[in-house]
């Protein structure tokens, strides 16, 4: 059965991405994506790995190319925060590492803080701190 998984993501400059997320607080995986046109990063408890390849090393993996005209969000990628400070600090990170927010911080629905940002070849994540106590039932 499957151990894990892992995301796959296309960049354009691997150097200038493994800045962006290491300044906003992924852990480097040294195991993976040591190549020029590679890097790695595992995230949260579960250990998440993340593997950035550089646009041409991602199509031979993918088998085909990238399309060329993406006029919406394909997938959203979240992760949970502890609280809402962590929220908002994640979010000036992401700012002062070069990436946009679609979504400035705040709560929704009463229970859920969080925030979207925009990495820095368009992928779309979320930063999430859900307060169980006050979800409602049902």
């Amino acid at each position: 059965m499957t151990k894990s998984l892992w995301i796959n993501l296309p960049v354009k400059n691997v150097n200038k991405s493994k800045e962006f997320f290491t300044k906003i607080g992924f852990t480097p995986n040294d195991r993976y994506g040591v190549r020029e046109d590679s890097a790695s990063f595992m995230v949260g408890e579960s250990n998440l790995i993340i593997m950035l390849f550089e646009k041409s090393l991602y199509e031979s993996f993918a088998g085909s190319e990238l399309s060329k005209n993406i006029s919406g969000t394909e997938v959203l990628f979240s992760f949970d925060a502890e609280s809402t400070e962590e929220v908002d600090e994640l979010a000036k990170k992401v700012l002062d590492a070069g990436g946009k927010l679609y979504g400035k911080p705040g709560y929704k629905d009463g229970w859920m803080y969080g925030c979207g940002f925009i990495d820095l070849d368009g992928q779309r994540w979320n930063i999430l701190y859900m307060d169980m106590a006050k979800m409602p039932l049902g």
